[in-house]
């Protein structure tokens, strides 16, 4: 009964009552329906002229029965003046009666926030807030009493949303607050009853338009959700009729009974993965403590190893220690016989530098010995080489560049081979010869 209550749609309706209801409906309405706008229910007649008329008769007729006392005997004046004085009399009652009711007629009371549209001969005239008004004009009148103070409240659910997924939301329940701000342009533009066509088919495209860009596993954060794009939407469409939304929401979501139950399965995994999570969650704090317990423990043994090996180290510190003493006093040793080889050995190259420089000091005295010795051994080799070298011969000639003549020429052909084959000193005594028999054959030829 209450999810059946929950998916009504507010209804938007104007209604004719009398004066005396006008403040009941406004503020509560008929079983869900929302009554904005009122068309009161006249008691204003033409019935308060009835006795304007009659009384205006009423003074006439009197009127008449004084002109016709004066025409009539004496007899007669005493029956006219009653006939008038009762005519004069009821006139001014009738008249009296007249205009009270028609300063009774005309009074109007409008509500606290409402506004009456007056009318005269069907045009509206003006606007009537709150408070007494007096419609002295006879068919001037207030056809409708609009609520343009109180926030109305409108509910429209809408069904077989489809969302990104396109699918269809069982219902999607949207709750607005609207103010008429202009009661003329509402009743004379739309009228109550089809704004509410328009307002639940403006909600409705917002809605489906908003479902539309939502996943379905999101659906339920439409809950509460930020509408003011979709308030300011409607407001642009339903400026034009006089109307202002104040406020919007969505209370209320509701998906198809498979998806609920698909949902439904996933909370009870997701609960089931929770408690899963807490007993996995309370086995690994155990593991960890367990883990920090081992941890403690390989640390106390790791502890007492480093005590033992900083212990070992410090032996093995020692150790190295007298072996590297041994090995520097053993370098020391040994450095020291070096030292001494090297002493030694530089004594003796000094030593031995010293005969050199001696020795070559010497030389440098024996230079000049032999020098002549190797000049006296130069000489006796040339001298050597001079003996055994062949003897030229020269056959001269007188120098004129006049011919030799024949006989020295031939004695010359036939005696240089013997000359040659003879030794250097027989040799130079034969040349010596051939001189002188190439004189005499050079002088025999000049005698001839």
């Amino acid at each position: 009964m209450s999810s059946a209550r929950s998916h009504r749609r507010s209804v938007i309706a104007e209604t004719v009552a009398p004066w005396s209801d006008i403040a009941r409906l406004l503020r509560g309405g008929e079983a869900d329906t929302l009554i904005p706008v009122i068309i009161p229910r006249h008691r204003r007649r033409l019935w308060w002229m009835l006795p304007l008329w009659l009384g205006v008769y009423a003074l006439l007729t009197g009127l008449m029965l004084t002109l016709g006392e004066a025409d009539a005997a004496s007899t007669g004046d005493l029956t006219y003046g009653t006939l008038a004085a009762l005519s004069y009399a009821g006139g001014v009652v009738l008249l009296l009666i007249g205009a009270l009711w028609w300063w009774r007629s005309s009074i109007v009371e409008i509500e606290q926030g409402t506004n009456g549209v007056q009318t005269r001969y069907g045009a509206v005239v003006r606007t009537l807030d709150a408070g007494r008004h007096y419609l002295w004009h006879p068919w001037s009148r207030v056809d409708f009493v609009v609520d343009v103070a109180t926030e109305i409240p409108y509910s429209a659910p809408v069904m077989a949303c489809p969302t990104q997924e396109n699918v269809p939301l069982r219902s999607i329940e949207f709750f607005l607050k609207f103010r008429i701000t202009d009661a003329v342009l509402f009743v004379r533009t739309i009228g109550a009853g089809n704004f509410d066509l328009v307002l639940s088919s403006a909600v409705q495209d917002a809605i489906r338009q908003r479902a539309r860009k939502m996943r379905t596993e999101r659906a339920y954060d439409l809950r509460g959700s930020d509408v003011a794009d979709m308030q300011e939407l409607l407001n642009r469409q339903l400026s034009g009729y006089g109307v202002r939304i104040t406020g919007s929401n969505i209370p209320d979501v509701q998906l198809p009974a498979q998806y609920q139950q698909h949902l439904a399965t996933r909370e009870r995994v997701a609960k089931e993965r929770t408690a899963y999570d807490q007993e996995w969650g309370l086995v690994r704090k155990r593991r960890i403590d367990q883990l920090g317990m081992d941890i403690e423990r390989a640390k106390k043994v790791r502890d007492a190893r480093i005590v033992e090996v900083r212990a070992a180290l410090n032996r093995a510190r020692e150790e190295v220690a007298q072996l590297l003493e041994q090995q520097e006093t053993n370098a020391q040793r040994v450095r020291f016989e070096i030292e001494t080889r090297g002493r030694s050995g530089l004594i003796a190259a000094e030593n031995e530098a010293r005969a050199q420089r001696a020795l070559a000091k010497a030389y440098r005295d024996n230079r000049a010995v032999l020098q002549y010795e190797l000049a006296r051994r130069r000489l006796e080799v040339g001298a050597k080489l001079a003996g055994k070298a062949p003897q030229p011969v020269v056959v001269r000639t007188d120098g004129t560049g006049a011919d030799t003549s024949a006989l020295s020429t031939l004695l010359t052909a036939q005696l240089l081979p013997r000359l040659t084959a003879l030794p250097s000193g027989e040799g130079r005594q034969w040349s010596d010869r051939i001189d002188r028999i190439e004189r005499l054959a050079d002088e025999m030829s000049g005698e001839e």
